[in-house]
Parts: C-alpha cells; structure tokens; sequence
C-alpha cells in the first residue's frame, strides 16, 4: 500500500503499472522508472492536499496544482530532463485515469514542461573505437575477464545493441551465427548482422570463461559465474575511458551511437540504419545526419583552402 495514494489511486497505479507492462510493452526497468517518478508525484501531492489524494481529489487537479508540482521539482534542483520524463510519467497516469473513466484533469495537457535542448549523440571516432577494442583487454588480469570485456565490446560496436540487449543475449546464441534475433524496446525484435570479428571476440570469451550456465543462461557472466551485470560494464568503460584518455560521453550506449554514425558515414542508408537500431521512428534516426554533417564540416573546415587562410588575407 502507497502511503501518499488512497486505496482507491494506489488501485489505479497498481493497474496502470501492469498496462504499461502487458499493453505497452515496456521493459521491468522502464515501468520501475515511471513508477518512481509517479510516487514523487503523488508524495507531493500528499503534503500539497494535506493527505493521500483519492480518485476525487485527482479528478480536481488543477492546472495551478501541476505548476506547484513543477516548481517544488525546481526547488529540488531536478535536472529539466528528469523533470520532463517525471511529467511524462504523470501526464501518462492521468490519461489512463481518464481512458479508464476514473478521473479526467484536462489540466494536464495544458502546463508546460521545461524546453530541453535538442542534443546529438556523441560517437567515438573509428580510430577511437578501434582503440578501444584493442585496449579494453589490458583492464584485467584474468584472462577470461579480459575477454569478455572484448566480446561486450564488440558486440556493443559491432551490431549496434543497447548495453541491456547484449546482457540479455543467452548462451544458446553462441556460435554466433550470420545473423542475431534481438528484442528491444517494447518487444519488437529485429535481426542485427555479426560480424566475424564479433563472432570471433565471442567465440574466443566463451572457450576461456569457466563457467557453464547452460543454454538458456546468459552469455555475459560476472565474475563469480552470475549474470554480468550493467554496473559492472559500466565500470569497465569508465575504466577505459581513463586509460585512453577518451570524453566523458564514451558510455556503453557510446558504442550504439557509433555503430549508427560509421554506417551512415560509410554509405548506409536511413531505413536500414533504422531497422538495425529497432528505433521506432526515423527521425530518431535522422539525428545521425546531423552528427555526419558535423564530422563533415570539421573535415572541410581543416582541409579545404578557403578555410585555412589568414585572417585579413584576401587570397585575390
């Protein structure tokens, strides 16, 4: 029982996780984040009501009620995109309040979330990636540890997978074969090309690792023979980040992000890049353009002659 709902809204919110779960499709962790960021909703809403909102009180939420809300995420020093993912959970809730007949706050939809900046993925370099692949394995001194963290690598680079998707791959998947069957975001599956190299990275991990989870274990294994987990690899690249002297933004999802930036440079087109991604929308995938173009324009910006001359020199 949620101690900042009534009965009544916290039977709602129970409903709504598992809609977002069977309908929607979203992952455990997608649904876990929605549903933190309600409580702090509703939390708030306790003390600004003066006790736990019912379906009553929701259905009486005003749009100054909402603003309030926004105003104590800034007093909190809430990042504008945490503060516009929590709205997104709230406004996500009440719409399903409203579909179920409820509750209905037509004020949701008119207060306004902060404006985020539009901002481009940050890629490694292909000399970059490379280097990488070549130096994750000098982070450990076991052997089977230092393969693995290759493989991951690979697997991250070499077919585009969100960091979640490769610890999701079991052992059954090896030998790799030409192509990987991955499920994404909401389920949707999509086939993803290997690559020798990735193939051979794994294949390589898998006959050092001395643990045997079965087919139906995870290929990814931690240290004691458990599920590798996200933290972990995590570390590993903040490790390698530091040894290479890379940017910050070189995360696991550094690696999609290159992935999708190399293709497109090398000549893939937008549709296909989409298909191997699973991005639902292409214009998720069009933020890839720009970050060409800008690659493009410090290329030509450094190589073409126009650009290189001499402030005051009018070259005639």
């Amino acid at each position: 029982m949620n101690p900042y709902a009534a009965a009544d809204v916290d039977a709602a919110v129970h409903a709504w996780r598992q809609w977002l779960a069977a309908e929607r499709r979203c992952s455990p962790h997608t649904v876990k984040a929605y549903a933190s960021d309600l409580d702090g909703f509703l939390a708030f809403l306790a003390r600004h009501l003066g006790g736990p909102p019912d379906l009553a009180a929701m259905n009486a939420l005003a749009a100054a009620d909402l603003r309030a809300f926004l105003a104590h995420c800034r007093t909190r020093g809430l990042a504008k995109r945490s503060t516009a993912r929590t709205m997104a959970a709230v406004r996500g809730f009440l719409r399903f309040l409203d579909r179920r007949g409820l509750a209905h706050v037509p004020a949701a939809a008119s207060v306004r979330t902060p404006k985020l900046p539009r901002t481009l993925p940050r890629p490694l370099s292909e000399i970059e990636a490379a280097a990488a692949l070549g130096a994750i394995q000098r982070l450990s001194d076991t052997p089977w540890i230092a393969l693995r963290d290759r493989a991951l690598v690979a697997v991250l680079y070499g077919c585009g997978l969100r960091i979640g998707e490769a610890l999701a791959l079991k052992r059954s998947a090896v030998p790799l074969a030409e192509a990987l069957v991955i499920s994404g975001k909401g389920g949707k599956q999509r086939i993803v090309p290997v690559l020798d190299v990735v193939a051979s990275a794994v294949a390589a991990y898998v006959g050092a690792c001395p643990y045997d989870p079965g087919p139906g274990g995870p290929l990814f294994l931690g240290i004691r023979g458990g599920p590798l987990a996200a933290g972990v690899a995590q570390r590993q690249i903040r490790r390698l980040r530091a040894l290479l002297g890379l940017a910050e933004s070189v995360t696991p999802h550094a690696f999609r992000h290159s992935y999708a930036t190399h293709l497109l440079a090398g000549g893939g087109d937008l549709r296909s890049i989409q298909e191997l991604l699973g991005h639902a929308s292409l214009s998720t995938t069009q933020r890839y353009t720009a970050v060409d173009l800008s690659r493009l324009a410090e290329v030509h910006r450094a190589a073409h002659p126009r650009a290189q001359r001499r402030p005051g020199s009018d070259g005639a």
